[in-house]
């Protein structure tokens, strides 16, 4: 368990690390990028939920695993579409700071949800948070190159919470496969 939830934190540490070395001068494209990519990093709110987003997935299991994370990346999507648009949506520090207590509220009392209901809850505060990381786009950035980066950098957020979430369970998915003691008396001589 430590080995696993250690080389997810080293991942995430490295892959945080190794980014500047992109934004040399005359890579204007990169630095776009790399800014999306820092985006979600950077912000406690944002990296929080991404990471909730993914332990909550792992809790849930099965279908979840992977819909979870899929729900929340497309709706994340479409919110960045309309920060960048310019279109206001009400209340989205409020939803972001509430995404943040929701989430980690589920996490925190491993509440099972159905599936297309937990689906719906992240989808609804990841257009929250795209909302947020649209209107806060730098005015040189390409939006595709800026939204690549942040797409990317919550994809490895969510792996990064579904490694916490399964690494925490892992133990007694261990022991659940061990061969089970015979109670029959041995005829041994």
């Amino acid at each position: 368990m430590n080995r696993l939830l250690s080389a997810g934190l080293v991942g995430v540490l490295a892959a945080t690390l190794a980014l500047p070395a992109a934004a040399h001068t005359g890579h204007a494209g990169d630095a776009m990028f790399l800014q999306g990519v820092l985006h979600p990093l950077t912000g406690i709110d944002h990296l929080l939920t991404m990471l909730a987003v993914g332990v909550w997935a792992a809790q849930n299991g099965g279908r979840a695993i992977w819909l979870l994370p899929t729900a929340f990346i497309t709706m994340l999507s479409g919110g960045a579409v309309l920060g960048m648009s310019g279109i206001e949506l009400p209340a989205v520090e409020a939803g972001i700071a509430a995404s943040v207590a929701v989430l980690g509220l589920l996490v925190l009392l491993n509440r099972r949800v159905p599936v297309a209901a937990a689906a719906i809850l992240v989808g609804a505060f990841a257009v929250l948070h795209g909302h947020a990381h649209g209107t806060e786009m730098p005015q040189t950035a390409d939006p595709l190159l800026y939204g690549l980066g942040f797409v990317l950098s919550t994809a490895m957020l969510h792996g990064t919470g579904i490694a916490l979430g399964l690494a925490r369970h892992l133990p007694r998915r261990l022991l659940a496969f061990r061969e089970p003691e015979s109670t029959a008396p041995s005829n041994r001589c």
